[in-house]
């Protein structure tokens, strides 16, 4: 089976209070990338939701990163209205950059279809946002909880915070055997 996972493609990341022109061009290729994936069967999307508290601010992620984003419950929250219309999976909200549930929800998935003899996870391509933050976080996760899959960043359907932060980070995640397209 091979997994999808689109990262927290919500409206503060896109046009919001951390959006960029570079996050706003990658929305008709996710989109596209998860019709595909619909499209070809024996596959699974997940989705990852950054959610904060009104508290944000006083979290160690708010005192380095003063910018109040994905408040549960605000509009900035929600995932973007054109991946939304395609999702069939509750997200997984997660309070930090990567996600140990995801890594949990994985392993067990593998685990489920190994004992039914099947042949298990057989790919893990990550795409969304941030790519130089909580892309490279649950790509880097992922390979933890599954060293022996073939975890795959897209490349195109991915933007950073900066081009150059999202290079870096292609870099950096090639480095540890994620492979880019």
């Amino acid at each position: 089976m091979e997994i999808l996972i689109v990262v927290d493609m919500q409206n503060d990341f896109i046009d919001g209070a951390l959006g960029t022109k570079e996050a706003e061009a990658i929305v008709p290729r996710v989109v596209e990338k998860i019709r595909n994936f619909q499209e070809d069967g024996e596959h699974r999307i997940l989705y990852t939701r950054d959610t904060h508290g009104e508290n944000y601010l006083e979290t160690q992620e708010g005192v380095n990163l003063p910018v109040i984003h994905c408040v549960k419950g605000t509009k900035g929250w929600e995932i973007c209205p054109e991946v939304e219309a395609l999702r069939r999976e509750e997200p997984i909200d997660k309070p930090s950059f990567g996600s140990p549930v995801l890594g949990q929800v994985l392993k067990a998935q593998d685990e489920d279809l190994r004992k039914q003899g099947k042949e298990g996870i057989t790919s893990v391509t990550l795409i969304g946002l941030c790519t130089d933050i909580c892309v490279i976080a649950n790509a880097l996760l992922v390979k933890a909880f599954l060293p022996e899959v073939p975890v795959i960043v897209d490349s195109d359907c991915c933007a950073g915070v900066t081009v150059e932060s999202h290079n870096n980070a292609l870099e950096a995640m090639k480095m540890c055997q994620i492979q880019i397209r």
